[in-house]
């Protein structure tokens, strides 16, 4: 190699150099702001909640190392075992009411020739409507008396008028159907992005074979989004488990105690104890952090056996 040659090549080398540099430097420019953000709402509540909770605490302020006795209060409560059942049927409703109809829709949507967008628009709606509104559309929805809309139509078919929400076998089931109604539209949307994904062959194929709408698909569309499926089903179980906002609109965690679910008792101990209850809140965000996070390691784990399929 002459001279001229290995002076291109270094040349080459210092520069290709110096541009890596440029835009390692330009990549955490972007990236810092969402570091420090992270920091600041994520991890350090996180660790400060858990550090605390081994306190005694008055109000936000740390006082006395005590130890497990925050956890022991919180397990020991005759209200942890129930609001975990509670907890635990959300989750399982959640699962037998909201889990199929998001790939039911898809799939019909998919399989509409005509009008398919203005129905994905329609079902789309729901998602828009502002949370706290679309909880008041649906309490009076279940309004216990002759002016709530489901007891107008019972009263029509001439039936007496139900109790709904006040009634503690099907509180957690009605906060349930709303929150499938509120939520489907987003995981609908996935579903639909799934499917339009599948090869058409894979149809025209199945379709040459003499196989049916059902056949098609459960040996065509079924393996093609399992992978959403199953991913969008731990998704939910870790979602559900965290329900708070519906329970504390909707019934006030009654009737009796029917619909508070681990996270509205995390809320009463923070907020609605006068301070006294603040340690216990931190112990019981550690142990719902910890059940939350044996389900991400399974997510994770699940994830990454469906990607090695792909």
């Amino acid at each position: 190699m002459s001279s001229q040659e290995y002076n291109t090549v270094k040349l080459k080398k210092r520069t290709g150099g110096k541009v890596r540099i440029g835009k390692e430097i330009r990549a955490w420019a972007l990236l810092i702001p969402s570091v420090v953000l992270f920091f600041l709402l994520v991890w350090r509540p996180t660790v400060l909640g858990t550090v605390w909770s081994f306190f005694k605490m008055d109000a936000y302020t740390p006082r006395e190392f005590c130890g497990f006795d925050n956890y022991i209060r919180v397990l020991t409560h005759t209200q942890f075992l129930p609001t975990l059942w509670n907890t635990v049927q959300y989750v399982l409703w959640s699962l037998v009411l909201g889990y199929l109809p998001p790939v039911i829709i898809a799939v019909m949507i998919n399989e509409m020739v005509h009008f398919n967008n203005g129905f994905r628009s329609v079902i789309y709606l729901p998602a828009i409507i502002p949370g706290i509104a679309a909880m008041l559309i649906w309490y009076y929805i279940y309004y216990p008396d002759q002016t709530g809309l489901l007891n107008m139509l019972l009263m029509k078919m001439g039936m007496e008028p139900y109790m709904w929400l006040n009634d503690p076998k099907f509180a957690i089931v009605g906060i349930i159907i709303y929150s499938t109604w509120k939520g489907f539209p987003g995981t609908m949307i996935l579903y639909l992005a799934a499917l339009q994904s599948v090869s058409s062959e894979l149809y025209e194929a199945a379709l040459l074979d003499g196989a049916g709408i059902w056949k098609r698909a459960w040996n065509v569309t079924r393996p093609q989004i399992e992978g959403v499926m199953l991913l969008n089903f731990v998704n939910q179980i870790i979602g559900v488990f965290q329900i708070m906002e519906q329970p504390l609109a909707m019934t006030g965690g009654g009737p009796n105690g029917a619909s508070v679910s681990l996270s509205y008792q995390l809320y009463q101990y923070g907020f609605n104890s006068g301070g006294k209850g603040t340690g216990q809140a931190m112990a019981l965000g550690v142990i719902i952090f910890a059940i939350l996070l044996v389900m991400t390691i399974f997510y994770f784990r699940l994830n990454k056996r469906v990607e090695s399929r792909y």
